[in-house]
């Protein structure tokens, strides 16, 4: 299956699709914080780490040691971490980092009178060593992602052309918070039937590169258009491309959180869409055994993994990241993950939909009301 029109085109944001690159799905936080620790123990030359969220305890040591012990034997080590999201590092910890010298930096840290611009984070979570491989997906440096009870998510790991892109993305957010990165171009040496892939970012208080092109390969899907999202609260523009594919026969499907989750309030306000999907083929599943936490979107042989949740919160207030990829063989990898969580989820019947408690309808109406007023706030210029 072909990759679309748009296979060869660059991104208003000068991302172009890149062929020849090696992808890796990685599959839970002992599989992916194993690959990413082992590729900070094998840098040569730099680490670049960015991250929304940092919390001090057993991963976020694991990480730390690492990164000093990179520094100790001449590898540079750069890291930013999101002002709100890195709260949870403690001051020992910051103490250790900076003490070894690895140069970190904070994005917009908290501060009473920047008021609404408070709202600003960098949501992504990509780390890049090299030049050579990165790794992009939805986990941060925290233990809920660690452990038998770890939250659900998915990362994955980039060879090839495409990551030579990762370490400018990485460099122009450095950029805004200091002197220029400063490191030599990485080689871009394509692999032998490698894959195509790009990627999408998305810039807080710009139209959103990244949730365009979801919309236009939810329209132009034919065979499927599955989505993995923790926290789904759509524009109405995404859910009436849901709701259009599913009407001419593609196999819609959404995997949301259950009542496990850290955020219950923006689940209920999810929620209130799914009647109307429902009613026009789009069915629903909620994830039960464990927190969901992992962003995917498959579409046809197309695939998306990154930080963004695909929620309004996120296009207008955060910086976002995901590795698009345009593979079948990629495709259907992820497509088993996907049908795995599947086997342990809950489908929303149709039927008995329209017969849920009183409760969770308030609930829902509440959170839907909390969600538009959310909505309304202007961002700052």
């Amino acid at each position: 299956m072909t990759a679309g029109p748009d296979t060869l085109q660059s991104t208003t944001t000068g991302w172009p699709w890149r062929a020849g690159n090696e992808f890796r799905l990685l599959d839970g936080g002992e599989v992916f914080f194993g690959r990413m620790l082992a590729a900070i123990e094998a840098a040569r030359m730099h680490v670049l780490l960015e991250m929304y969220l940092v919390s001090s305890g057993r991963v976020a040591g694991r990480f730390i040691e690492a990164l000093t012990s990179a520094r100790a034997r001449g590898v540079r080590c750069c890291a930013v971490f999101d002002g709100f999201g890195a709260l949870g590092l403690s001051g020992g910890d910051r103490w250790w980092l900076e003490e070894a010298g690895v140069e970190v930096r904070f994005f917009n840290p908290l501060r009473w009178r920047s008021r609404l611009r408070n709202f600003r984070r960098d949501h992504r979570k990509l780390l890049a060593v090299d030049g050579e491989v990165a790794f992009v997906g939805g986990a941060g440096l925290a233990d809920e992602f660690a452990g038998p009870d770890a939250w659900r998510e998915l990362m994955i790991e980039i060879t090839g052309p495409v990551v030579a892109d990762w370490q400018r993305a990485f460099a122009r957010t450095w950029r805004r918070l200091g002197p220029a990165l400063a490191l030599p171009e990485p080689a871009a040496v394509p692999l032998p039937g490698g894959a195509l892939g790009r990627l999408a970012l998305s810039e807080a208080r710009q139209h959103s590169v990244l949730a365009n092109g979801v919309v236009r390969r939810i329209d132009a899907a034919r065979t499927r258009a599955w989505i993995v999202s923790a926290y789904f609260v759509p524009s109405r523009r995404f859910r009436k491309a849901l709701r259009r594919a599913a009407r001419r026969g593609v196999d819609v499907r959404l995997l949301m959180p259950s009542a496990r989750t850290d955020h219950p309030w923006v689940r209920q306000a999810a929620r209130r869409f799914y009647g109307k999907m429902l009613r026009n083929g789009v069915r629903v599943f909620e994830y039960q055994p464990r927190v969901l936490h992992a962003k995917m979107i498959v579409c046809d042989d197309w695939v998306s993994i990154g930080s963004s949740n695909l929620d309004r919160w996120s296009f207008k207030w955060n910086l976002e990241a995901n590795q698009e990829v345009a593979d079948a063989r990629v495709a259907g990898a992820a497509a088993a993950l996907f049908s795995a969580d599947l086997a342990v989820s809950s489908p929303i019947s149709r039927r008995y939909w329209p017969q849920r408690a009183w409760l969770d309808r308030l609930r829902e109406r509440i959170a839907g009301a909390l969600d538009r007023w959310l909505e309304g706030w202007r961002r700052p210029p």
